[in-house]
């Protein structure tokens, strides 16, 4: 036991302790294990401590997990400032997919914190700024945020859920399914599937692209909201229902 607290205090000696460890420790526990597996005792072991060191650098499991999104936040790219709001747009939702699925259980924390970090309030501002920058009104980059990130933490919840990971295992699960399906029982399963799903080269990261460009080809800044075109037809009709939900009256 002696020997154990030892090994503890040696390896805490060679690394000191810090704030910035206890949080990429954590991260690390959660990426293993999940958020639900983080007490303080998973996160002091790997640290060589004992869990009631880790108070001296953070208030508790709480701080942790504000300090932890703050970390997820960092990873994404932030949307560059020097290209069109719609290029922007597509780089750091793309950034950040690819952070949310090396953190599978980042999403369901992502907006549940009171107290944001500097990385997180650094993303949220540069990602309106570009908005505002690319002609939306405070109201529109609003709308034009809460949507295209509705849409990113939705298609990676989904896409990690899926009980495939790639191209070889989406073939063998998609021909169990065929195979297993009474005869003509599901028709326009059976058809997209065959037609679509198994055909070569297809790879379900394509959806994402083609929601995404659905979504911000709809989307137009407010400069352009005259425009007789289908898209701004899309926002108007969502500005009446927002109207309309807000009014029932009117």
């Amino acid at each position: 036991m002696r020997e154990g607290g030892k090994g503890r205090r040696g390896a805490s000696a060679r690394t000191p302790l810090s704030r910035e460890r206890v949080i990429r420790t954590a991260v690390t526990v959660a990426d293993e294990k999940g958020s639900a597996a983080l007490t303080m005792r998973a996160i002091a072991e790997p640290l060589g401590v004992e869990a009631m060191s880790l108070y001296h650098h953070v208030a508790g499991r709480e701080d942790i997990l504000d300090g932890m999104v703050d970390a997820v936040f960092d990873e994404i790219e932030l949307p560059p400032g020097d290209t069109d709001w719609k290029s922007a747009m597509r780089r750091r939702a793309a950034s950040a997919r690819a952070v949310l699925r090396r953190h599978p259980w980042a999403i369901g924390l992502m907006d549940s914190r009171s107290r944001p970090g500097p990385a997180t309030l650094r993303h949220h501002d540069a990602v309106i700024g570009v908005l505002r920058a690319g002609g939306f009104s405070v109201p529109m980059a609003a709308h034009a945020f809460s949507l295209i990130d509705s849409y990113l933490y939705g298609f990676v919840l989904q896409e990690l859920s899926l009980p495939f990971s790639n191209s070889a295992e989406l073939d063998e699960v998609a021909g169990a399914i065929l195979r297993e399906m009474p005869a003509d029982a599901y028709p326009h399963l059976a058809e997209i599937a065959v037609e679509h799903v198994l055909k070569p080269g297809y790879d379900y990261a394509d959806e994402f692209t083609f929601g995404l460009t659905l979504i911000l080809d709809a989307l137009r800044p407010d400069e352009d909201a005259e425009s007789p075109s289908a898209s701004t037809g899309l926002v108007s009709s969502a500005r009446r229902s927002s109207a309309t939900f807000a009014d029932p009256a009117g």
